[in-house]
């Protein structure tokens, strides 16, 4: 994961992703990437997945 913080507490997820980083333009150049999971993960200590992509216009 990039920039993705993911924490349980009780029922609740909380995603945490700083705005201010940055890794590159996407694979098609269009917009910058921002925060990603690089695909489906599992939430920790959990059944349930995750597929996050965070990213602005170029």
């Amino acid at each position: 994961m990039k920039n993705v913080e993911m924490t349980v507490e009780g029922t609740m997820l909380t995603i945490k992703v700083d705005l201010t980083k940055e890794f590159g333009p996407s694979a098609s150049g269009k917009t910058i990437i921002i925060a990603s999971t690089e695909g489906n993960v599992t939430i920790p200590d959990r059944q349930e997945k995750v597929g996050l992509n965070v990213y602005r216009k170029k």
